[in-house]
């Protein structure tokens, strides 16, 4: 099974030039791996001034994607087939109050009225926190109200903001508390919706959604989640601007 690696830019590199540079060189490396699914999600200020055409589309493994759904139209525009929805920075900026779970609902709504894939970033602001209760919260109003066909169009990651590098003293969860987190959703979603994150054993019929790890994901432990297939893929965060690194990781996966 292909896995899925999303290359989330945030807020980098600190130019047009620079951004192009490290968008051809990522496709490239990517495009040397067709049983990955690669997608770059670079700030929304470059997507515009992106090289896209050296995409070959047809292929359908390497893909543009936002940082967050954006609230006008415009985003096929830029090619998008993708968007990352509740990531840690929108839930908890430094400054201002936010999204709510309110709000991750509606983007998630309008992504899927737009056909763009939502990856929905889940996980708890603090280590010390109940993980199961924060995520059962999240959850259950970010996908509220939607059919069992539209949660199957959902990408689901954990990605807890205490894990990631960007963060202080952030550092990568456990593979084992990863797989824990796999379980709960896997419960939740069945429970739920009838839903199950990949891989299904071969007599199970169902459609599924997959599975993703984020926070601080880099090559030397990469293939510690990606070994379980019970883990569709990996949010890469700060590791993604790294031209080298990033290319060891998308070569490590297509190993697994």
């Amino acid at each position: 099974m292909s896995k899925i690696i999303v290359a989330n830019w945030k807020n980098h590199p600190e130019n047009l030039e620079e951004a192009r540079e490290l968008f051809e060189f990522s496709v490239s490396e990517a495009a040397k791996y067709p049983n990955l699914k690669t997608v770059i999600c670079p700030p929304e200020q470059f997507l515009s001034g992106l090289p896209l055409k050296t995409i070959n589309y047809k292929l359908k493994t390497i893909f543009v994607g936002a940082q967050d759904v954006f609230w006008e139209s415009g985003a096929e525009n830029y090619r998008v087939k993708y968007s990352l929805v509740g990531h840690s920075d929108r839930r908890y900026p430094p400054v201002g109050g936010g999204d709510t779970d309110e709000i991750v609902n509606q983007k998630l709504k309008i992504a899927l009225e737009s056909e763009v894939t939502p990856i929905l970033l889940v996980g708890e602001k603090e280590k010390d926190e109940n993980r199961e209760t924060v995520l059962r919260k999240q959850l259950s109003s970010d996908l509220h109200n939607f059919l069992t066909s539209d949660v199957r169009k959902v990408i689901i990651a954990y990605e807890p903001a205490w894990a990631i590098s960007a963060n202080p003293n952030g550092h990568a969860d456990t593979p084992e508390n990863a797989l824990q987190v796999a379980g709960f959703i896997n419960y939740f979603l069945t429970a739920n919706y009838g839903v199950r994150p990949k891989p299904l054993a071969k007599e199970d019929k169902l459609q599924t959604t997959n599975f993703l790890y984020g926070g601080s994901v880099d090559q030397d432990n990469v293939a510690d989640f990606l070994k379980y297939p019970e883990i569709s893929g990996a949010v890469i965060g700060g590791a993604s601007l790294r031209k080298e690194e990033f290319a060891t990781i998308l070569k490590i996966a297509s190993e697994l």
